[in-house]
């Protein structure tokens, strides 16, 4: 029989539910209800320590199913870089470049942004839309190329050449960003650097090794500061010079992150979704690929027919991933999607001056047809 004093709690509880409840039954998804919200609660405050959500998850949900609902329940999108794990990949609603990216979150009409990347990426999708919600998968998703450049070193760094102009590189921190004139990326340096006058001077941060290749092929002197990138730093010349032996026919690509004895002997440079356009439309049927290996994957989607081979590094791994990009995972993206949380947030005057750079940048670009 059921406990009248049960019954009476619950008409009061809820007002709403008139027909008898089974106290059980009951009490077992009231426990459940208190254990998830307990579990929630403590996953929240380990969130600054350990930069995502711990949340136990059913290993019977169909992730890609359950990120698809939570897309259209809560009007996201899923932004993701190339270099991310190929299931995120498959879930993205838009994969690209750092250029690509920001073009993207710039203009998309989504309430929610999730950005699958590094943490760079997702602030410069909230710097460009203050009033949406960006969500990160894992917070701990850093660059060591945007941590090679602390922004008051920079801010001195700058200050000793008081004439010049800053075009810095994508791979920066907000507050880099907001100490910039010009934000560039891999597909656009080039042409916005060659867009100004001969005699202005430029300094060039973070990535030394990008600036180095910007200054070789326009003739420029700019000011570069001594940053890299940990993934495209570490490939090993003598690996790949044997690879291109036992591959004759293969091409050597490679991204202009990468030093400059990798640079000189590569057939191809170019960004990401430069390089990714060129084996799609290169006869060639094999690729040695010097970047991080996530790009393989769309590489092998677009010509399931040829052969990519990822450039080895100088260590004992067989691969050269980024081991930022790829703390993010689908059940992190997932988790994040269903909570609301990690959220990357900023202070309003860094995301001001952050924003006037990158603007100049995306209005440049539009101008140049890129």
């Amino acid at each position: 029989m059921q406990n009248p004093y049960f019954a009476t709690g619950i008409s009061f509880l809820f007002p709403q539910v008139h027909t008898p409840i089974n106290s059980s039954f009951f009490f077992k998804k009231f426990f459940i209800l208190i254990s998830m919200n307990v579990d929630l609660r403590t996953a929240e405050k380990k969130i600054e320590e350990i930069g995502f959500l711990d949340i136990e998850i059913d290993p019977a949900l169909d992730l890609f199913e359950e990120i698809a609902k939570l897309k259209k329940e809560k009007n996201a999108v899923v932004l993701a870089h190339y270099y991310q794990e190929p299931d995120i990949q498959d879930v993205a609603d838009y994969i690209g470049d750092s250029l690509g990216l920001a073009q993207e979150a710039a203009r998309t009409e989504a309430d929610v942004i999730v950005f699958a990347g590094v943490h760079f990426m997702a602030e410069t999708a909230k710097i460009l839309n203050p009033d949406k919600k960006v969500l990160l998968p894992d917070l701990k998703a850093g660059c060591s190329l945007s941590d090679s450049c602390p922004p008051p070193i920079f801010k001195q760094f700058r200050e000793k050449h008081p004439d010049h102009l800053v075009i810095s590189y994508v791979n920066c921190s907000a507050g880099i960003k907001a100490l910039s004139d010009i934000i560039c990326t891999s597909s656009n340096a080039r042409q916005i650097v060659e867009s100004l006058p001969l005699d202005q001077g430029i300094i060039f941060a973070p990535d030394k090794n990008l600036g180095a290749y910007i200054n070789k092929i326009t003739g420029r002197n700019m000011v570069l500061w001594n940053g890299a990138c940990m993934v495209h730093e570490i490939f090993s010349f003598e690996k790949i010079t044997r690879l291109k032996v036992r591959h004759p026919d293969a091409k050597l690509i490679a991204h202009p992150e990468c030093e400059d004895h990798i640079l000189k002997i590569a057939d191809f440079i170019g960004s990401t979704t430069q390089l990714l356009k060129y084996t799609q439309s290169e006869n060639t049927q094999s690729f040695i690929v010097a970047t991080e290996a996530g790009i393989l994957h769309q590489m092998q989607q677009k010509s399931p027919g040829k052969t990519f081979i990822a450039a080895p590094p100088d260590n004992a791994c067989a691969c050269n991933d980024c081991p930022h990009m790829k703390l993010n995972t689908l059940e992190k993206l997932y988790l994040c999607m269903k909570y609301d949380q990690p959220e990357v947030l900023l202070e309003e005057d860094v995301r001001i001056a952050a924003k006037r750079p990158i603007d100049r940048m995306l209005e440049m670009s539009k101008q140049l047809g890129l």
